[in-house]
């Protein structure tokens, strides 16, 4: 018998690849169980594979960022004592990407690529320890969002967040809707897809200078790299990241702010113009804006 849930969850993500740098993902999940009726004639109850399998998903995977464990450019290192983990992944024309952050900021995903089967075997493998006896199998559809119209991978950290978004680290694939003067903009949208394509988006207020960094022992250059670093809840976090990978605003980037900052800069392109914005946040959600 097989019992099958889908749209269980959305992970919102972000991975490090040796072509893009950090990308940022958001990946709907289908989930199907395969087993024999318990003694409520049932595979698994509906609640508990919707409570326990989406906190399981949530906790290894979502508002993190994987690494390819296995890649020639991973390099992990933990310290011991104050248990914060670097990731230093060494890809070349100085376009390297380094981490120090909390241990539960990561997801090692022991591949030498970071992919839809890849994250399904590493989540099938951790879900299975947790499912009772009459459960024999489960099968993972990892899927993204068919969007036709342009969209754009970010992302960004939330210092200022009480959950997992403070992470600086986590990322969405989502789409913009733009209106012009209340007229449907497919150039404007274009336009974002291309200037955000695999982008991270950083706070001005988060940048620090590279003596002041955690990567002084490291050689990375200042000239070709922004260096973010910030306290929060979970701990410190701090990042290394190509400044032709990324884009700098004023303000927090949360959705609300991004879409805000959308909508500006379209007017100062077009300043007799008016400007509605949607911004998504990965699946299904976002903010609107006005200029």
């Amino acid at each position: 018998m097989q019992l099958f849930v889908n749209d269980l969850t959305v992970m919102d993500f972000s991975y490090l690849c040796p072509e893009r740098g950090m990308v940022g993902e958001s990946w709907i999940v289908d989930v199907i169980l395969d087993g024999s009726l318990n003694e409520e004639s049932m595979v698994l109850d509906f609640g508990k594979v919707k409570k326990e399998l989406k906190f399981l998903i949530d906790e290894y995977v979502d508002h993190k960022l994987l690494v390819p464990a296995e890649h020639a450019f991973s390099v992990i290192t933990r310290d011991e004592l104050t248990d914060q983990v670097s990731v230093d992944f060494m890809r070349e024309n100085n376009r390297t990407i380094h981490l120090v952050c909390p241990a539960e900021a990561y997801a090692f995903v022991y591949s030498d690529k970071v992919t839809i089967s890849s994250v399904g075997q590493y989540l099938k493998e951790v879900i299975a320890t947790h499912l009772p006896s009459n459960v024999q199998g489960i099968e993972l559809v990892l899927r993204a969002e068919v969007i036709d119209t342009p969209f754009y991978h970010y992302t960004h950290g939330l210092k200022k967040h009480d959950g997992n978004c403070q992470r600086i680290a986590h990322g969405h694939r989502s789409k913009v809707t733009v209106f012009e003067n209340d007229t449907y903009s497919l150039s404007w949208q274009q336009y974002w897809a291309t200037r955000w394509k695999d982008i991270y988006i950083g706070s001005e207020d988060d940048l620090v200078n590279a003596k002041d960094s955690a990567f002084v022992s490291i050689p990375v250059d200042e000239q070709s790299h922004y260096f973010f670093s910030y306290e929060s809840s979970q701990g410190s976090f701090s990042l290394a990241i190509p400044i032709a990978e990324s884009e700098i605003i004023k303000t927090d980037s949360t959705v609300e702010c991004l879409a805000q900052y959308m909508a500006d800069e379209l007017k100062k392109h077009e300043t007799s113009s008016s400007f509605k914005v949607f911004a998504f946040e990965g699946v299904g959600k976002g903010a609107i804006a006005y200029a």
